[in-house]
């Protein structure tokens, strides 16, 4: 019986060379063929490995980029977590009417897409016979009024947990916790595996199936590397507590747009802070507390 070839390692070597050199070439020849911006971005490290220079040349081709699609000045800031900082936020159930205002406030806010819709932020009506019940709510009710009677709703977005299982299933690292406690997506460097999307138990991620539509008119052009600037198509995408909003003092979009005071968001490291005293004060708990996640958004009960 004459021996397998493949049993031999010289040519097993030579097989990984040739299906190297083959991928090699393939990479060659796509990129061969796209402008420099989209090389750059090809070869771009991560984030968190870029040093000063490098980041201001990325940062820089982002905004002309950006800009020139967008027909007007686009920035892309980079300010990082502050010293002391780790966010929280507390939504109060018995205030919340179900205006879904926070949902198109964080839509407009952060550019997301509108055709094909992507909603960082779900609103559930709930039967108040019932208390929480995930299983029987309704995300797509549609009532001429809110709040309906015997009804109480429920908004779910990322819940920032402090144990991320998002982070852990990412093959690549594309998804991070940051030291404020937000949890960040690189979306130059997310493959759109969707495993983040499958360990999530909140169903707070969201795909871009197709080109993200954001009208010229509507884009907000005040954008963070890590949150809110436009996303390609074939991405995973998330709520970071408006990054480019919270790490500037300001509340997020869905806290200052709330008619009825229902959204808290502070610094849970002050004990001073309205988030603090919504915690050691008022009937508290986290969703899905069983799963160990240790999420640093709140639900209470303030009346």
């Amino acid at each position: 019986m004459e021996p397998d070839p493949r049993d031999d390692p010289s040519e097993s070597s030579r097989r990984q060379f040739l299906k190297a050199v083959g991928v090699a070439a393939s990479a060659g020849a796509f990129l061969a063929g796209c402008d420099e911006a989209t090389r750059e971005a090809f070869f771009q490290k991560h984030f968190k490995e870029l040093d000063k220079d490098e980041l201001a040349k990325v940062i820089a081709r982002l905004e002309k980029d950006y800009s020139a699609k967008a027909g007007k000045p686009v920035t892309v800031d980079t300010t990082p977590a502050m010293d002391g900082v780790l966010f929280g936020y507390a939504l109060d159930l018995s205030r919340c009417i179900g205006c879904r205002r926070c949902v198109y406030a964080c839509v407009k806010e952060n550019n997301q897409s509108r055709d094909p819709q992507i909603h960082w932020i779900t609103v559930l009506e709930m039967k108040k016979e019932r208390g929480v019940d995930i299983f029987e709510s309704d995300p797509y009710y549609d009532s001429k009024e809110v709040p309906r009677p015997g009804h109480f709703y429920m908004p779910v977005q990322c819940q920032q947990c402090q144990n991320p299982p998002c982070v852990k299933t990412c093959p690549v690292q594309a998804t991070w916790q940051e030291p404020d406690g937000i949890v960040v997506v690189d979306y130059n460097w997310c493959i759109g595996c969707r495993c983040c999307m499958s360990a999530c138990p909140y169903g707070a991620r969201h795909f871009n199936w197709a080109d993200p539509s954001v009208p010229i008119d509507e884009l907000n052009p005040v954008t963070h590397y890590l949150g809110n600037r436009p996303r390609p198509r074939g991405v995973v995408e998330k709520c970071t507590f408006c990054v480019q909003r919270s790490r500037h003092g300001k509340y997020p979009a869905c806290v200052e747009i709330c008619p009825v005071g229902a959204r808290k968001f502070g610094n849970l490291l002050d004990p001073a802070s309205e988030v603090r005293e919504v915690i050691g004060g008022k009937r508290v708990f986290i969703l899905k507390e069983e799963l160990n996640t240790r999420p640093k958004f709140f639900y209470f009960y303030g009346v």
